[in-house]
């Protein structure tokens, strides 16, 4: 057994981590909203009043854009607010039977996400085997992917999070009854 104090230490640096990390994603979804909307405008703008093609700017934000979304999708994971449907859990009344519930849930996602990763680790090594770069600005194509695997890993971290929290939700629901 982890002695109490190593388990509240570890715990507090996870967290803090956790955090950071948070922080990341969060500037991360700002500054990519922020590429999406100005390059967009500066192409409309361009095009409309001057007739000139900005070159580059539609894959910058096409980059800038997947980026937002997976760091979305690793923010909702984070929240446990992905692909949410909370019908059967809004209608559970027992605790202990809420958290085999979530617990079941965090499974799926757990599994899913293996799938996601999996799948991301093949693309990742055939870019590897044929390197490909992104037209107009010359960036390698893995620039792209690599939000995909940033969003692969923390969905799998995330489903661990929410198994082994759920685990020993039903651990204590069990202790108490």
């Amino acid at each position: 057994m982890i002695p109490v104090a190593i388990e509240v230490r570890v715990i507090a640096f996870l967290t803090s981590i956790d955090r950071v990390f948070a922080w990341l994603l969060r500037a991360t979804v700002l500054v990519t909203s922020a590429i999406v909307t100005l390059a967009l405008v500066a192409l409309v703008i361009c095009r409309f009043f001057f007739n000139y093609a900005l070159l580059g700017m539609h894959e910058a934000s096409l980059l800038a854009a997947i980026w937002l979304y997976m760091a979305g999708a690793v923010l909702a994971s984070r929240r446990a607010e992905h692909l949410v449907v909370d019908f059967l859990a809004t209608s559970l009344q027992s605790p202990r039977v809420k958290a085999i519930h979530s617990l079941v849930v965090a499974a799926l996602t757990l599994v899913i996400a293996g799938f996601f990763a999996l799948w991301v680790w093949k693309m990742l090594a055939w870019g590897m085997k044929r390197p490909q770069a992104i037209p107009v600005l010359d960036l390698p194509l893995w620039s792209a992917q690599a939000s995909l695997a940033l969003a692969a890993v923390s969905a799998i971290l995330y489903a661990l999070r929410d198994l082994v929290r759920t685990g020993l939700q039903i651990v204590h629901s069990s202790r108490e009854a």
